[in-house]
């Protein structure tokens, strides 16, 4: 049952084994074997015959009515006390607390008879609960469906003695607000005769949330209804542990390990993970701190479920419904080794077959307790939106840099020796900082001159490049024109300001380096602007964001670090974003794109995002789009970049400069248009002829059911050469000469 080899033997023919019966024995491994029964090959293939104790219950499963309306009575009860316990379930009594028949009421659906039979032992009359109209008002229908779907989860109806569930919603669609809803409609009512299910909930969220989230409870239910209690440095466990008043604790997942100890002293009936992405491993203290508190009811929240890594798969699924897929051991052998093997390029034909039904099966049990809807469902409420892939023109000294740097003895020990000893990282991480300003490559260079103890190999990367800037160099002072990308922005932060000076614009990057550099051309210009990065304290972080969206204020720009932003973000004061930097993991940049992007926003929206021509970031951002093998070593958000692996092949093809192309993406695709935003683009079928393996380019053996949704897109988007006369963005319009080309 454990998926684990307990034998092998050799040496039958196929005709004996074929023709086994139940009850037969054989010796296998020097144990006797015998015969009880025989798994159907559906059964085998789905790995369903491993699992026993994966029960769905159904609405129509039949139980004898008579067992449900008549509960055990003990016949050694006086009369007296029968009369007070039907007192007690007296019908006036137990009427919802909402009037479920008012147009538009949502009603929570009723159990099953097998439901009311496991969990209504005391017969209680069942009644209908209803969400509060005060709160339905404001649920869009996705966010009905997902507050239903939490209803059922958490009462037990999805699957038999499972408590838990994973909404995995994208960023925008609601999460909170539908949590929220559950956590009042439970805290009031209850199926069997009215009594609420829960009496107290632990939210667990990242340290910047905790007062988001208090402030979602107010805006959605007042200060009335329901008391909140978040912990920070002013509040602490100790006060909800004292106090009756409080129904709700918010806290930190760092202050979580804090206060284990008074936390594991309180009876939760709902446990709440905002960011539930961070338990992806079981065995980090935070999961075993979570793991030891006693309450079954527990929901994950995350907009970035983990699907490339089936182990992190399994442990937020093992944090929710301990069991549900077995042991680990069981999980590995049932559904994650014949799943990858099924996509290793050399898998046969049973092997691919095998790992599809594996998938099916795995995707069949999780989807009865993990809901995830993507932002398309919510577009139609937000305003238009424009986002243009801008590639930008290096400048002169860059290209000098960047082909010193590709000559360097560390990148050829990275193309000829092991890729395991090599720095590519190193190499790599070099080329990006070289992409934003040569003047981050510089204070590195200086920085490894004044610490000559490093890394010989790294030194070496370093060898020479000094002598390329000029004499005279100032790092103190920023040269735009030495940078494609920084020239571009600060033509198109001119034009928008110009244009439109109430208009605001987010300014994303991932390196306070970076951030440190365009603050600098901030003040320079005169731009006023708040920022917020991993120094800024937690505290003051949602103030930050308040007083940027405030329509009193006098910033322009807001500098935002992708990683140090936190989730929830909303900056919906400003109208344009700005990704100067790119990301190995898409999710990262998806997230980052969409803090102006969502409700709230009332005008039209435009996004940029920044590459430079030829260089290491398209090659990052191919494969965000191309969703090869590479991108599953590195999609995952919080992996260390030590994680990232490559082949030889691959290293090779990021360390090529194409200084002829005006855009290697477009090339690749082999899109025949007229570059001027107006040819259709042919079927996305032709365009999938293999180039390079690592690139766009699809392998030979891949079937055409697995064309990727993001290049097709890419093939609808408008592409736009740099050398047209009018650009499709009036903003980019005065940077054409520094742009080589537009994704729209």
């Amino acid at each position: 049952m454990e998926g684990k080899d307990i034998g092998r033997g050799s040496g039958y023919k196929s005709k004996e084994l074929e023709n086994l019966s139940e009850g037969q024995t054989l010796m296998i491994g020097g144990k006797e074997i015998e015969i009880m029964g025989t798994i159907s090959v559906e059964d085998f293939n789905s790995g369903r015959c491993f699992h026993s104790g994966v029960v769905v219950l159904s609405p129509t499963a039949s139980t004898p009515s008579h067992l449900i309306m008549k509960p055990f009575s003990n016949p050694l009860k006086s009369s007296c006390q029968l009369q007070q316990e039907e007192n007690v379930k007296d019908i006036s009594l137990c009427k919802p607390r909402h009037d479920p028949y008012t147009p538009n009421a949502l009603v929570m659906p009723r159990p099953s008879p097998k439901h009311q039979w496991l969990f209504n032992k005391a017969g209680l009359p069942l009644v209908d609960v209803v969400v509060d109209p005060y709160l339905m008002t404001h649920l869009r229908p996705h966010q009905k469906a997902g507050v239903i779907f939490l209803y059922e989860c958490i009462m037990g109806m999805r699957s038999n003695s499972r408590f838990g569930a994973i909404l995995a919603d994208e960023m925008g669609l609601g999460k909170t607000l539908q949590c929220i809803a559950l956590i009042w409609t439970l805290l009031r009512q209850g199926p069997y005769g009215g009594k609420p299910v829960i009496k107290r909930t632990l939210i667990v969220t990242p340290g910047s949330l905790v007062k988001n989230w208090n402030k979602e409870f107010q805006k959605w239910l007042g200060t009335e209804r329901i008391k909140v209690f978040p912990v920070g440095q002013d509040r602490k466990v100790e006060e909800f542990l004292t106090s009756p008043l409080y129904s709700v604790l918010v806290i930190s997942y760092e202050m979580l390990l804090r206060s284990l100890d008074q936390i594991q002293s309180i009876e939760f009936n709902l446990i709440i993970c905002d960011e539930g992405h961070r338990l992806k491993n079981s065995s980090i203290k935070t999961s075993c701190a979570l793991l030891s508190l006693p309450c079954e009811r527990r929901i994950i929240l995350t907009g970035t479920p983990v699907q490339n890594d089936l182990q992190e798969f399994y442990a937020i699924i093992e944090f929710v419904n301990p069991g549900i897929l077995g042991s680990s051991c069981t999980y590995r052998k049932i559904y994650e080794e014949p799943i990858i093997k099924s996509q290793q390029p050399s898998a046969t034909k049973e092997e691919k077959h095998l790992g599809e039904e594996r998938a099916s099966e795995l995707a069949r049990l999780t989807g009865l307790f993990i809901l995830r809807r993507t932002q398309e469902i919510i577009n139609c409420y937000l305003p238009p939106k424009t986002e243009c892939i801008v590639f930008c023109r290096p400048a002169a000294l860059q290209l000098q840099l960047y082909c010193k740097l590709l000559t360097s003895h560390a990148v050829r020990s990275c193309l000829l020796g092991a890729v395991e000893s090599s720095p590519h990282l190193v190499c790599i991480g070099a080329l990006k900082k070289l992409c934003n300003h040569p003047l981050l490559l510089f204070n590195t260079i200086k920085e490894k001159n004044r610490n000559p103890s490093e890394e010989l190999q790294e030194s070496n990367l370093y060898e020479g490049l000094a002598d390329i800037f000029p004499e005279d160099y100032d790092p103190q002072t920023i040269n735009e024109n030495e940078s494609g990308k920084l020239l571009v922005l600060t033509e198109l932060l001119a034009a928008i300001h110009e244009q439109s000076p109430a208009e605001r614009v987010v300014l994303i990057s991932s390196y306070t380096q970076t951030l440190n550099l365009l603050q600098e051309i901030c003040k320079r210009y005169g731009y006023g602007y708040a920022r917020l990065d991993g120094q800024t304290p937690v505290a003051q972080r949602q103030q930050v964001v308040d007083g940027f969206n405030s329509r009193y204020t006098s910033d322009f720009i807001f500098l935002l670090s992708s990683k140090a932003g936190g989730v929830g973000l909303n900056l919906v004061g400003a109208s344009h974003l700005v990704l100067y930097d790119i990301d190995w993991n898409p999710a990262n940049d998806i997230q980052a794109m969409a803090r102006v992007w969502r409700d709230g926003q009332k005008r039209t929206v435009h996004i940029y995002r920044l590459l430079t021509t030829g260089t290491i970031e398209e090659k990052i951002y191919q494969r965000q789009i191309s969703k090869q093998s590479l991108s599953g070593a590195v999609v995952d958000l919080k992996k260390k970049s030590e994680h990232l692996r490559f082949s030889k092949e691959e290293l090779r093809d990021l360390f090529i400069l194409h200084e002829s192309s005006s855009c290697i993406t477009h090339d690749l695709l082999e899109c025949p248009c007229d570059q001027a935003g107006t040819s259709k683009a042919p079927p996305v079928t032709s365009m999938l002829s293999p180039r390079r393996s690592c690139q766009l380019g699809q392998n030979h053996e891949k079937s055409s059911s697995q064309k990727h949704l993001s290049m097709s897109e890419l093939m609808q988007w408008k592409h736009f050469s740099g050398t047209l006369m009018h650009f499709p963005d009036p903003n980019l319009q005065r940077a054409k000469e520094n742009v080589t080309f537009i994704f729209q």
